[in-house]
């Protein structure tokens, strides 16, 4: 019998174009060797061009849906996403409450590419308050930091500034994702780790990688912190975790196909490809008499 799959649940809205949400973290988990689980926060009516509705699921059905997974799962990890409302905040962070066991990655999501807004000021400061303190990891993108910190995030300076105040507001772990900033080396996408150390002290790490020229770049975001989800999920360190997902998210933007008419998604599974095919058995068909 093979050896248990790690479960990571996704609780995140529903993007139509599977670029991003539910349906491209469940990609990330299985190339990742992972079994993904689902609970959708809201429906949404978009494509690669952008999002032009949205529609959160009330907060009773999330709740719901997450104690009926719970109860039959052994969750190993949790990825949150896009949550909608303030209500959804509200009964994810009650839900996760009773999660003491999983490696929590928060990826705050705002803010859609296209610039819908996916969370009002309101929400965000439930989020702020009730589920920071509750994440392993936090995953924000410089313009979400700005949002959580009221901090101007363009360069490494401000993101370890913007780190330093998460880390004030209640987060234990901070990747600060940097794909945004150019800054003073525009050739690299530089990302920052800050993480809490054993005697309550942060260290901060700079993981650099070439920038990839592509406009297939819709869902990095989720990509990069379910990733972060999954390999923490098998048993990966934090710093280790940040590093494979990095190095995930480059390799799918790189191997992505142009799909759509706007900005198009990663491909999730490119590991598929670089699979060896098996050798089919030879037979010798035998005749029926």
């Amino acid at each position: 019998m093979p050896p248990a799959q790690p479960v990571v649940l996704s609780i995140a809205g529903f993007d139509p174009s599977s670029g991003a949400g539910v349906t491209a973290d469940i990609k990330t988990l299985a190339a990742h060797g992972c079994y993904g689980l689902g609970c959708i926060t809201a429906l949404t009516v978009q494509s690669t061009t952008g999002i032009t509705q949205v529609q959160p699921v009330s907060g009773q059905m999330v709740a719901e849906t997450l104690n009926e997974l719970a109860a039959d799962f052994s969750i190993a990890a949790i990825r949150i996403g896009m949550l909608g409302s303030g209500e959804v905040v509200a009964a994810v962070a009650k839900f996760l409450k009773r999660s003491p066991r999983a490696n929590i990655v928060l990826d705050p999501i705002f803010k859609s590419s296209s610039g819908a807004v996916l969370l009002d000021n309101a929400a965000i400061e439930e989020l702020k308050k009730v589920l920071l303190p509750l994440a392993t990891v936090i995953t924000p993108n410089v313009f979400e930091a700005t949002a959580l910190t009221g901090l101007e995030v363009r360069n490494l300076a401000e993101m370890k500034a913007a780190a330093s105040r998460l880390h004030d507001l209640g987060a234990k772990n901070v990747v600060v994702t940097g794909g945004d900033v150019t800054g003073d080396r525009p050739e690299k996408a530089i990302d920052l780790l800050s993480a809490e150390g054993s005697n309550g002290t942060f260290s901060q790490s700079e993981f650099a990688s070439d920038r990839v020229r592509s406009s297939s770049t819709h869902g990095t975001g989720c990509a990069f912190a379910t990733a972060v989800a999954a390999n923490l999920a098998l048993g990966k360190q934090l710093h280790d975790a940040v590093v494979m997902a990095k190095a995930y998210v480059k390799k799918a933007i790189s191997r992505a196909y142009p799909l759509g008419k706007g900005q198009g998604p990663l491909n999730h599974l490119y590991r598929l490809e670089e699979q060896p095919r098996p050798v089919q058995d030879s037979f010798t068909p035998t005749r029926e008499h």
